[in-house]
């Protein structure tokens, strides 16, 4: 191996050992509980730690940005050295980091006197579900609060039956599981909705992309959510094309806290529309999976 090469292997090396994946999962769960927070704030009109959890999650913001600039230097960096990335990577991979099943993530350890169940807080879950998706729960779930499950599970689940246009199915899915692993579904989706949007444009989304993706995705969405706001979905868009987050800002206003579980089930159910129109099945959102061909530019432009 030349000095050259050797270089080219340390500096690929050092971009992988980078941890884009488990700071997107560390990012996307602190958006689910700032979410989950401003609402409990709304509804309580009490301090109860929004604004430092804002804090935590800006510079996780930062952190992210910090990481893929370094990723970008190093590809650049590689290019001018005549040298491409790792022959059959793929870039934007921190996808799979988020989707692997609960029990293969490492766990914190929990005090001793921790409580071994959560609190039961009633089927406000489910009663949000009905709201959105126009579907109540069967007879023999009405007033259960649902089961503990696999949130990446449920997503892969939740497309199936997004792609099947089935929306009673969709309800049946979100009515069968607890608020806990429904709201997980707002840590899992930011990555993969970020990829699935990618390939739809044929490039990473930017910010002049938002137009496309609504036009792409709102109708379908709308369908199978009756129920939701328009603004969630436009939050969501705005997440995937990474607007800067004061433009985020800007565009929410003084707009109250929405309900935390619109977020998680309209996020999902877009991942559902946007596999949709790339005609993949659910199964390609397992982690294990090889990893789909992106369309060509041109090819991208044919499904718009």
């Amino acid at each position: 191996m030349s000095l050259l090469q050797e270089i080219g292997a340390q500096l690929r090396a050092t971009a992988d050992g980078l941890p884009t994946g488990e700071l997107a999962v560390a990012l996307n769960k602190l958006r689910s509980a700032a979410e989950l927070l401003r609402w409990v704030q709304e509804e309580s009109s009490q301090d109860i730690g929004v604004l430092r959890l804002g804090h935590a999650n800006e510079h996780a913001e930062h952190a992210a940005a910090a990481l893929r600039a370094c990723e970008d230097a190093i590809d650049r960096y590689l290019a001018i050295l005549g040298l491409s990335a790792t022959p059959g990577a793929v870039p934007g991979q921190e996808w799979r980091t988020t989707m692997r099943r609960e029990e293969d993530r490492p766990r914190p350890e929990q005090p001793a006197d921790a409580p071994e169940k959560p609190e039961a807080l009633g089927p406000w879950w489910q009663q949000r579900v009905a709201q959105l998706t126009g579907e109540s729960p069967s007879g023999e779930r009405a007033g259960r609060t649902g089961e503990q499950g696999d949130t990446s599970e449920l997503l892969r689940r939740i497309a199936a039956g997004v792609r099947a246009g089935d929306r009673a199915r969709l309800g049946r899915e979100l009515h069968a599981v607890n608020a806990s692993t429904g709201l997980g579904l707002s840590a899992v989706t930011p990555t993969v909705l970020h990829r699935l949007a990618g390939d739809l444009l044929g490039h990473d989304p930017r910010p002049e992309d938002v137009p496309r993706l609504r036009t792409a995705a709102a109708g379908r969405v709308k369908a199978l959510l009756p129920g939701t706001e328009p603004h969630v979905l436009e939050t969501l868009l705005d997440r995937i094309c990474r607007v800067p987050l004061q433009q985020q800002q800007e565009k929410r206003g003084d707009q109250p806290a929405g309900h935390p579980a619109d977020t998680a089930v309209t996020a999902s159910v877009l991942t559902g529309v946007l596999l949709a129109r790339l005609g993949r099945d659910a199964g390609t959102l397992d982690p294990n999976t090889p990893e789909p061909v992106r369309p060509r530019p041109e090819q991208a432009e044919d499904k718009r």
